[in-house]
């Protein structure tokens, strides 16, 4: 059966289950669900004034000069978005550098107007003294979606993204979205209010969910093609609204127009799993995702518990192995090569110790990843000297992309090019663009070679998380997302087949990983205030648990109550509940985390 089939098929089965009762299963069965669909319905009326009208099977909705002003539940009657001042701002805007939003609408000398293009498609026009834009507005018969896709442009190069604004937000909305693995927080947070989340490194999938009550709405892009894009939550003046940004590919210098893609909109009844599971059933047809999950083996779903930063010491495996059953541990093991940590990249080259604490863990049943780099490059070894031109460069400064460490603060990358082989004490490390074929190549024989001297079966490789619009964006017609993808397939394929583990969880990298060290809200290293109100939603593992196992990062060996809390946070995330310890003395006298975990994998 063609992918296209497969997803009008599940398409239909969403309409049944949308104007269902809440409860009912998110997709029924092929033959079920076409029988309980309702009549399909797209109708889209252009009238004067720049509105336009909307109605599906599921809902029914007003535009108002790109604004939606309505949007109705048939099934409950309930009306999601509340009366505004449309004055404030345009619905449509153009994005420059720094967040500079440029309103392409009535604003200044502007105008707009809607016509009618097809029975199911109307088109609202922009008009003003900064710039021109359209929205088309267009309905889809088979699921009851609203499908809104801006676009903009102007004279002025620099354009970076356009942006379509969705206000009057109910305020006991509550915003469900995959940020950093999920979170539920009422949509005036403070931790969220005025936020600006880009995919994929920060938003961990192109959806959000607006929940009320009953049920709500969500919007969200049906895209594999690896476009950039980003979620804004409120704003300093207005709280009760989010919009999102299309962005144009890098480099944006000469750029004068943003735009093709398409949001749709929908409303649903019951918890956020419904529409979550129409956007993982989406997902999982558009990337053939049944094929990566038949390649997991079972224990991969078995195990209990995870250790970060594992230290090199034989004493904790032979104390937990007391304690708990090794095949249902995972080790993240970052200290084990000749070189130092994070320098020499990418030189992997096992020390003496490393060699007898893999002996010894594998002897006892325990699965170990040790610790490898996706992008990072030393420039003081002498690969990079063949791949410096492929070097990451932010967007919007140009500048390198990589870290260097001083007094534990990252400072970024010496633009000396002299400086930049003179400071390799303080760890400095040049990203390298994962769509090179040759950097991918490279990297996979370091990996192979270790991997064959130390007899492993599974990899750790860090920062695999940070892909995202570049000034250098495509590199062999590959985005820095859709190469991070294919360099973890290619490791996971390496020898007679790897276990991947590595840093971060969104809906590209996951597509390749049995684990992923995931980090806290904006807590890496040290936890916000208010971080124990972003715990409670694991979204990211309803989305990606099927192939992906989650395990945490730092501050997790249960010494006092901030690393308690940081460990139930994870855990109410799905993640594996994970500890860091620094002696085997910490897993004979457990504190209450670590008991926990222990407990978990016996």
């Amino acid at each position: 059966m063609s992918t296209s089939r497969n997803r009008r098929l599940s398409r239909r089965g969403f309409v049944g289950s949308a104007a269902a009762v809440a409860g009912a299963p998110a997709v029924a069965s092929t033959a079920a669900s076409v029988q309980a669909s309702p009549a399909r319905i797209a109708r889209v009326t252009a009238e004067a004034g720049g509105i336009v009208r909307i109605e599906t099977a599921t809902l029914t909705a007003v535009m108002e000069k790109g604004f939606l002003t309505s949007l109705k539940s048939k099934a409950t009657g309930e009306e999601h978005i509340a009366a505004f001042d449309q004055k404030k701002s345009d619905a449509l805007q153009l994005i420059y550098r720094q967040g500079e939003a440029v309103d392409v609408g009535e604003q200044r000398f502007g105008q707009v107007e809607s016509r009618q293009v097809a029975d199911a498609r109307a088109e609202v026009i922009f008009h003003n003294w900064n710039g021109d834009g359209i929205i088309t507005v267009s309905a889809d018969a088979e699921t009851g979606d609203l499908i809104i896709e801006p676009s903009a442009y102007s004279s002025r190069p620099g354009v970076r993204s356009c942006r379509w604004l969705l206000k009057g937000l109910r305020p006991a909305t509550k915003l469900v979205a995959p940020l950093y693995q999920g979170v539920s927080m009422a949509i005036d947070d403070t931790l969220i209010r005025n936020s600006h989340w880009v995919w994929p490194q920060g938003w961990e999938a192109g959806l959000a969910i607006f929940q009320s009550s009953g049920g709500g709405f969500w919007v969200h892009a049906e895209d594999d093609r690896y476009r950039y894009k980003a979620l804004h939550i409120g704003s300093a003046a207005d709280p009760f609204m989010a919009a999102f940004d299309t962005e144009g590919y890098g480099p944006m210098d000469d750029n004068l127009a943003a735009g093709g893609l398409a949001w749709r909109v929908n409303v649903y009844q019951g918890d956020w799993k419904t529409p979550a599971a129409r956007y993982r059933d989406w997902l999982w047809q558009a990337y053939s995702l049944d094929r990566e999950q038949q390649r997991r083996p079972e224990w991969v779903h078995q195990l209990g518990m995870a250790i970060s930063w594992c230290p090199g010491d034989i004493a904790i495996l032979e104390a937990i192995a007391k304690r708990a059953n090794p095949k249902r541990v995972l080790i993240h093991f970052s200290n084990w090569r000749t070189d130092a940590y994070d320098e020499n990249y990418p030189t992997y080259e096992p020390s003496e110790n490393a060699m007898r604490f893999l002996a010894r863990a594998q002897q006892l049943g325990f699965h170990v990843m040790p610790h490898f780099n996706s992008f990072e490059v030393d420039p003081n070894n002498p690969v990079y000297n063949s791949l410096r031109d492929f070097s990451y460069r932010d967007i919007e400064n140009k500048r390198l992309q990589g870290w260097s460490w001083v007094n534990r603060q990252a400072i970024g990358v010496p633009e000396s090019n002299a400086s930049r082989l003179s400071h390799r004490s303080h760890k400095v490390m040049v990203k390298i663009h994962p769509g090179l074929s040759a950097w991918r190549s490279t990297l996979c024989e370091r990996i192979l070679a270790a991997a064959k001297k130390a007899s492993l079966k599974e990899v750790f490789i860090d920062v695999a998380l940070v892909t995202g619009n570049l000034h250098n964006c495509q590199v062999e017609n590959t985005t820095s997302s859709e190469g991070t993808k294919k360099l973890i397939r290619q490791v996971g394929e390496l020898g007679g087949g790897l276990q991947v583990g590595a840093e971060g969880l969104n809906e590209i990298i996951f597509q390749g990983m049995s684990f992923a060290q995931v980090h806290l809200f904006r807590s890496a290293q040290q936890s916000i205030n208010g971080l124990d109100r972003t715990g409670g939603c694991p979204l990211n593992d309803f989305l990606f648990g099927r192939l992906t196992r989650q395990f945490g990062y730092s501050g997790l060996g249960g010494r006092d109550a901030n690393e308690e809390l940081r460990a139930r946070i994870h855990e109410e995330h799905g993640a594996l509940p994970t500890i860091t310890p620094r002696s085997a003395a910490e897993i004979e006298s457990p504190a209450s985390a670590v008991k926990r975990a222990l407990d978990n994998a016996g």
